[in-house]
């Protein structure tokens, strides 16, 4: 059976998902360790995401789960493994106060979604939190608390709507 991996933004991200808490400076090594960037599924990738620092992450994860981290996630090598291993374990976004910035580039290629958000210290493991992209807001729904994110250019949320840069240059020429 083959599993949705793009996103209805405004449909999807209304309903709460459960965080998964990291910290600052996550890099790609740690979402997926090198020894399996011969393998080119998702899905495949999602079984053993973060599988060096976090064993139970991939067994736990739920579809809809929402990663929340401090500054600086998806440091180091460029590839692009690591944002598939997190969209084949079908988590629905990832909110941290930054990003490295070719990780940013290759999530929202394969239609991955991000947020920049100054206040994710605030939210804490299996909080449930609702996110709206088109405003940038964030509500924890465990806390009935709220913070406010960068929101997504138009333009870059067509290309996440569409599953992906891909997705996005067939709609164009269509």
């Amino acid at each position: 059976m083959k599993q949705k991996l793009t996103v209805d933004l405004e449909k999807d991200l209304k309903l709460p998902g459960n965080v998964w808490r990291f910290g600052d400076d996550i890099d790609t090594d740690a979402v997926i360790p090198g020894k399996y960037l011969t393998i080119n599924k998702p899905d495949e990738l999602a079984r053993h995401a973060f599988e060096g620092v976090r064993p139970e992450f991939a067994r736990g994860v739920k579809a809809g789960d929402i990663i929340v981290a401090g500054f600086n996630f998806g440091c180091g090598s460029s590839r692009e493994h690591a944002p598939l291993a997190l969209k084949g374990a079908r988590v629905k976004c990832i909110i941290a106060k930054s990003f490295a910035r070719i990780f940013f580039r290759n999530a929202i290629n394969i239609g991955l979604p991000l947020l920049e958000c100054p206040d994710t210290d605030k939210i804490e493991e299996s909080d449930h939190i609702e996110v709206d992209f088109g405003s940038g807001l964030i509500t924890n729904v465990t806390k009935n608390e709220t913070y406010q994110a960068t929101p997504l250019p138009d333009f870059v949320r067509g290309i996440v709507d569409a599953g992906g840069l891909i997705g996005y240059a067939q709609k164009m020429i269509e």
